[in-house]
């Protein structure tokens, strides 16, 4: 039992469960590679123990992988993990068909003409590559929420080795027993038809809401694929005559009364569309121990003095007649019908209808073609069809075709470009850049790529224009904006800062830092950044790609720190610079005390070896109040306003006083101010005596 949460070769994480069926448990997933969600098909353990299954398994899972189709789910990968083997795919957000049809019975025909001209197309696709599918059935047909249809399972139920193909354990026969043809019932050799007699089935149960062939056992109901007709569609019920031929038709039990291909199959839902009323297909009912009679619709009654009478019924009444006989009877009929024209037109003088000879319509535009038709005397009638080699609006092809004569009158059907075919554009952000251009121009699209700064990873696809599940025509042009990853950032300046300080910096910024070098750099403290190679402000990617190294200072020496104490400021400061330090000044307001403008406290303690280029601290006693500065010089009152904590604000010129002195200072002497607070000086400009 494989937990939720595990993860396969370190790359696909299991998520929760979305069903259990006979041979695998399905997973909601995700790639945590590329970053997008998956379905992960886990096989069971009682297969893996067949090496032929095994075998088969990976050469059509293989094989599956290569099918690149809007109505196929996408293969990814394939692998395995231990003795588990997964199939990792396309996750379809939507039901299945077989959940619609429980929720809903029968659907209405126009859905399901819709859903079974997709699974057609899906399957000429997977045909045309060489693979069949072998287990189509409404379970494994997903419907996404734009309506578009996805077929699942492809190749899985070849990978069934001969001993599983009937039965695995009581009740469950592999392949579904209720949509075999009745060649696999038989264990005979598949063919493409194979595929559309399942087909056949799940139209039949979209239409009525039931299955054709039920019976108390599987083996009940294989049989009765091999020698039960099939049900009529009855026209009461709503189903056209038209779909009810083609259902018909795809349930011969005899392959070669099948249609050819799944193309033709979609070709002929597309004309049941278009003419609902008109059953195009006159079948055989091929059924072991039934007759061979033809299965058509019966002709509307005729406007006749006789009934309609079937040339079949002439032969059961006289079985004896050979074909001289069978020839007088036919002939006797055409009398009969003449008869009765004759006495029709007796009433009604001949009068013969002008006829018109049928122009050349093909690759006019429509409007041209229907103008030209109504001029000759015809009547129209136009449809609409995708196609990748007529332009839009032109014509595609014509009935009658060019050069027949009709009634004047009549009505030639144009066939009209609608352009090329729709896709449901689907979702690739997350995807990286190549995934996403496979998958797209897989689909027939045009891919064009913008560039955009990101912080998702570098190359992957973070918007889509149009956006997904938007309709679009092959060939279309869809922008893919990517990420460059994130948006560059400028270098800061590292020089003066601790290494580890500078290393928080660089992991919020995105860079990375490489101590090239340690060694002592005089003046700068152990531990210290004292050179990087990358300038400050230099542009540099954010995506941690950037390196910058730089040289860390391991310390310019030990040197005992001076003592301090009772020194002024300025003093106490050109001592701590001629030992190597640097210095930093705090102070301690103490009213009225005889140490005010000298240092009371240094740390580390005076006498103390310490690393050159690390900071002392020293604490200076001072009053609070502004001191007198008055009759000094400049530079001595500068230096008493800093003993004392201040900052020098502006200095003022002034013809008060003696010649080169300061007359005064504001905010006056003796007035209390707190420290770092700016004072402005008054001097003299006169030279001093």
């Amino acid at each position: 039992m494989i937990d939720s949460a595990h993860v396969f070769n370190n790359r696909y994480r299991l998520d929760n469960k979305l069903g259990e069926g006979g041979m695998a448990t399905v997973y909601c997933g995700t790639d945590t590679l590329l970053r997008r969600r998956v379905a992960i098909k886990v096989l069971r353990h009682d297969y893996a123990s067949d090496q032929e299954f095994v075998r088969r398994f990976y050469q059509e899972a293989e094989s599956a992988a290569k099918l690149s189709h809007p109505n196929i789910v996408n293969t990814y990968d394939v692998g395995r993990e231990g003795d588990t083997y997964y199939i990792v795919m396309e996750l379809v957000d939507g039901p299945s068909l077989a959940e619609i049809i429980a929720a809903d019975g029968r659907l209405p025909e126009p859905v399901a003409l819709d859903y079974a001209a997709q699974v057609c197309n899906g399957l000429a696709y997977a045909h045309r590559q060489g693979l069949l599918h072998r287990d189509i059935k409404p379970a494994n047909i997903l419907i996404t929420k734009d309506d578009v249809v996805k077929l699942s399972d492809f190749g899985i139920a070849r990978a069934v080795s001969q001993q599983t193909m009937t039965m695995t354990r009581p009740g469950m026969v592999m392949g579904s027993v209720y949509y075999l043809s009745p060649e696999q019932a038989q264990g005979l050799e598949l063919t493409e038809a194979s595929d559309l007699y399942s087909v056949g089935i799940v139209l039949y149960q979209m239409l009525t809401g039931k299955l054709p062939f039920t019976g108390e056992s599987p083996v009940t109901v294989a049989l009765k694929h091999i020698s039960d007709p099939a049900p009529a569609l009855d026209p009461s019920a709503g189903v056209s005559p038209a779909l009810a031929s083609i259902v018909t038709k795809l349930l011969q039990k005899q392959p070669e009364n099948r249609f050819g291909s799944a193309s033709e199959v979609a070709s002929a839902l597309r004309e049941a569309r278009e003419r609902p009323s008109f059953a195009a297909y006159s079948l055989v009912d091929d059924a072991p121990g039934y007759g061979a009679g033809a299965i058509a619709a019966q002709p509307p009654p005729r406007r006749s003095r006789l009934p309609d009478r079937r040339i079949d019924t002439l032969e059961e009444e006289e079985p004896r007649r050979g074909p001289s006989a069978l020839l007088v009877a036919i002939l006797a009929l055409v009398l009969v019908g003449a008869a009765a024209a004759g006495y029709v037109m007796s009433a009604h003088p001949f009068t013969p209808v002008p006829q018109v000879a049928v122009a050349n319509y093909v690759n006019l535009p429509d409007s041209q073609a229907q103008k030209a038709i109504v001029n000759a005397g015809l009547t129209f009638k136009a449809i609409r069809e995708t196609s990748d080699a007529v332009a839009p609006n032109r014509v595609i092809r014509q009935d009658p075709s060019a050069g027949s004569k009709i009634a004047r009158g009549s009505a030639v059907q144009l066939v009209i470009s609608s352009g090329p075919p729709t896709v449901g554009l689907r979702d690739v952000v997350g995807y990286t850049l190549d995934d996403a251009q496979k998958d797209l121009i897989g689909d027939k699209l045009n891919v064009t790529v913008m560039q955009k700064f990101d912080p998702a990873p570098k190359g992957s696809v973070i918007d889509e224009r149009p956006k997904p599940g938007s309709k679009v025509r092959q060939n279309a042009k869809v922008i893919l904006v990517v990420s460059q990853g994130p948006a560059p950032i400028k270098m800061p300046a590292l020089v003066g800062l601790t290494l580890d300080k500078a290393r928080v910096i660089a992991g919020k910024d995105g860079f990375t830092i490489n101590v090239s070098e340690t060694t002592t750099v005089p003046n700068v403290a152990a531990n210290t950044i004292a050179f990087q190679d990358v300038a400050a402000g230099t542009q540099i990617p954010s995506d941690h790609s950037a390196t910058v190294n730089v040289v860390v200072s391991s310390g310019g020496g030990l040197s005992n720190i001076p003592n301090l104490i009772g020194s002024d400021l300025v003093s106490a400061q050109q001592q701590i610079k001629a030992a190597g330090f640097v210095p930093a000044v705090q102070y301690t307001v103490e009213p009225g005390s005889p140490n005010n403008g000298q240092v009371i406290a240094v740390d580390p303690q005076p006498g103390t070896p310490a690393e050159k280029g690390s900071t002392i601290r020293m604490t200076l006693s001072i009053s609070g109040e502004v001191p007198d500065t008055n009759g000094m010089t400049i530079e001595q009152a500068k230096a008493q306003l800093a003993g004392y904590g201040y900052t020098i604000g502006n200095v003022t010129p002034t013809t008060e006083g003696a010649g080169g002195r300061v007359v005064r200072t504001e905010p006056e002497a003796g007035t209390k101010l707190s420290p770092g607070s700016p004072v402005n000086i008054y001097v003299n400009n006169a030279n001093p005596p």
